[in-house]
C-alpha cells in the first residue's frame, strides 16, 4: 500500500494513494491523524474503511509520518564513497577518523525538524550559510523492537519513505557532534509517500538519486550501504527500543555539497529533489 498524509482545514490526516486519488482512512466516521493508529489499523488484517476521495492534484501533501514519539534515528557515513568524501572534507569532528567505520555511526535529529514535501527550506535559519542536502532512504518501524536479530529485522519494518537529512555544516563542525547542525526547524523533509514493506520489496534492488536544480548530485543503489537496514535495526535495538511509527534515516551516498571544492551549499532559489525508485520524488525549494 502507498500511504500519504494531507493537510485539511481540520488538520493532518492519513490515507491511501490509489491512482490519482487520496482515500482518507476512516474509523467510526473519523479520520486518522496519527501514523501509529494507521499501523494498528492495517495490522488488524481487516480491510480499512475510507472517507470521500480527494484528487491528489488538489491536495497539500504532509510528511507521511508522525507525530514522532522520539528523535529521528540516523546512521552516518553509511556509503563507502560518502565515508571517504566526508573524511576528506574536514567537517567530521566525531573523533572517528576511519574512512569506513567499523561500527554504525548513530546520531539523531529533533522531531521539530520534520518537514513536509514541498515545504520551503529556510536557509536563513542557519547563520553560517552552510546548508547542505543529504538524500536518504527512510525506514518506519511497525512494531515494538528490542534486541532484534539481523535475520528477523525486516519483520519489524512497516514501510519506507524518503528523507532529506539537511545539515548546517559549519554548525556540525563547530560543536563536534551532529545533533544541532541537523535539527534546525524544517531540516528533515519526509515523503512524498510511505510505501508498505510488502509492496516495496527488497530495499537493495532500489536506487536513490538527488538533484539540485535538475543537476544530479547523488546516485547510488541502496545495496551500496555499508550497514544495511537489518544491521541498523539490530544495532539500535541492542540499546534503545524502537516503537511503531519511529523513523530511521539510513545515510547518504557521495555527492553532497561539502564534497565539492569549493563546497556547493544550498542557496535561495535552489530546488532539491530526491528520488527513490518504488517510492517517488521528494522536492523542496530553498528560500
Amino acid at each position: 500500500m502507498r500511504i500519504a498524509a494531507i493537510h485539511t482545514p481540520q488538520g493532518k490526516i492519513f490515507g491511501a494513494v490509489e491512482g490519482d486519488s487520496f482515500r482518507p482512512f476512516s474509523v467510526g466516521g473519523g479520520s486518522l491523524r496519527d501514523l501509529r493508529h494507521v499501523i494498528k489499523l492495517l495490522a488488524a488484517g481487516t480491510p480499512p474503511e475510507y472517507g470521500e476521495p480527494v484528487a491528489l492534484a488538489r491536495a497539500k501533501l504532509a510528511a507521511p509520518v508522525g507525530p514522532l514519539s522520539k528523535n529521528v534515528i540516523c546512521v552516518g557515513k553509511n556509503y563507502h564513497d560518502h565515508a571517504r568524501e566526508f573524511a576528506q572534507s574536514g567537517v567530521d569532528q566525531s573523533g572517528d577518523k576511519q574512512e569506513v567505520p567499523a561500527d554504525p555511526v548513530i546520531f539523531t535529529k529533533s522531531p521539530s525538524s520534520l518537514a513536509d514535501p514541498g515545504q520551503k527550506i529556510v536557509s536563513g535559519l542557519d547563520p553560517t550559510h552552510t546548508v547542505d542536502y543529504e538524500g536518504e532512504f527512510g525506514v518506519v518501524i511497525g512494531r515494538h523492537a528490542k534486541n532484534v536479530k539481523r535475520e528477523d529485522a525486516l519483520d519489524y519494518v512497516f514501510g519506507y519513505t524518503i528523507v532529506n537529512d539537511l545539515t548546517a555544516r559549519a554548525v556540525q563542525q563547530r560543536h563536534k557532534q551532529w545533533f544541532l547542525g541537523k535539527s534546525l526547524d524544517g531540516f528533515c523533509p519526509v515523503g512524498p509517500y510511505l510505501v508498505t514493506r510488502d509492496e516495496f520489496g527488497v530495499p537493495g534492488e532500489q536506487e536513490l538519486a538527488t538533484y539540485v536544480n535538475d543537476e544530479r548530485r547523488q546516485s547510488a543503489k541502496l545495496r551500496d550501504m555499508i550497514f544495511d537496514v537489518p544491521s541498523f535495526i539490530e544495532t539500535v535495538t541492542a540499546y534503545v527500543p524502537l516503537e511503531p511509527g519511529d523513523l530511521l534515516a539510513t545515510g547518504t551516498p557521495a555527492g553532497v555539497g561539502i564534497g565539492f571544492n569549493p563546497p556547493r551549499y544550498l542557496q535561495p532559489g535552489d530546488v532539491v529533489r530526491i528520488a527513490i525508485s518504488g517510492i517517488g520524488e521528494l522536492a523542496n525549494p530553498v528560500v
